[in-house]
């Protein structure tokens, strides 16, 4: 089991120094990762910081956490940017980077900056997406031609550190089960808290969504299972929660660092208190 940190970029964490800074004290404090959320324009009159950026100071600044953002909306970006920046991102933080890719949350931020918000083609756009980002980190010279996007002799160098690739996680609500399909393609998922009928997602449910993911993977092989929310520092109702949790197959417990829960000192101090461990820490049931 790894414990990371799930950051806001808006509001008060719209800032990258902070970010960077956050990311030094979790660091410190014992936590595996640090990951900043990613989206499209927010419409509610909030600062925003560019988490591609947030990421450059963050992975400048710490040495040992995993990194990425989550869940970049693949569909809203040019693939081969989006493959220049990680690469990038990969060599600055010395093959730390792990890639979140989503759908995106709602149509209505796709229409609001002119771009494909019908979720049928947003899908496509993220597949096709998907499979351009590992022709790229190949570094070999390729062709494509899909139902999105069309490319013809391109090649990008140099390949990332780390191999076969970056790893990948993409974002699923259960019990939709498409997303889940796509997930067990790669190297693991995001699974949201809540289904997707808005209630919370039970140990139990979380299970059948991965045992689901597992008959389509080569038995054996590794899967990483991240799933957020909040617990308080030295809280042992919320190790044991995270343990049920952990039981059911997550491999990545990420602390929600958001507005929501309080001031930047309050997050901080939860920072501070270091991962909700708890004596059966190491549970991979995937």
């Amino acid at each position: 089991m790894k414990y990371g940190l799930d950051v806001s970029v808006t509001g008060p964490y719209a800032d990258a120094h902070l970010l960077a800074d956050l990311a030094v004290l979790a660091e410190e404090a014992g936590w595996d990762g640090f990951f900043v959320q990613d989206g499209l324009l927010t419409a509610d009159r909030l600062a925003l910081v560019d988490p591609w950026v947030a990421l450059c100071a963050i992975a400048q600044r710490t040495r040992r956490l995993r990194i990425g953002a989550l869940m970049t909306p693949l569909a809203a970006y040019h693939p081969w940017q989006v493959a220049r920046q990680t690469v990038a991102l990969d060599h600055l933080s010395h093959g730390r980077l792990i890639f979140g890719a989503g759908l995106g949350e709602k149509a209505h931020d796709f229409m609001a900056v002119g771009e494909e918000a019908d979720p049928r083609r947003r899908a496509e756009k993220l597949d096709e997406g998907l499979d351009l980002l590992q022709k790229f980190w190949s570094g070999e010279t390729f062709s494509f031609h899909g139902s999105q996007y069309h490319m013809t002799e391109v090649q990008l160098l140099p390949q990332p550190l780390q191999s076969p690739r970056i790893p990948i996680w993409t974002a699923g609500y259960w019990p939709h089960r498409k997303p889940f399909r796509r997930a067990a393609r790669f190297d693991g998922i995001y699974i949201a808290s809540l289904t997707a009928d808005g209630e919370t997602l039970t140990p139990g449910a979380l299970q059948e969504a991965l045992t689901y993911v597992k008959t389509r993977r080569q038995p054996g092989s590794s899967f990483d299972v991240a799933f957020a929310g909040e617990t308080r520092a030295n809280d042992e109702q919320g190790a044991t929660m995270v343990h049920s949790y952990a039981a059911a197959g997550v491999t990545w417990w990420l602390e929600g660092i958001w507005s929501e829960r309080g001031s930047v000192e309050a997050m901080c101090e939860r920072i501070r208190g270091g991962p909700p461990r708890s004596a059966h820490d190491g549970l991979n049931t995937l």
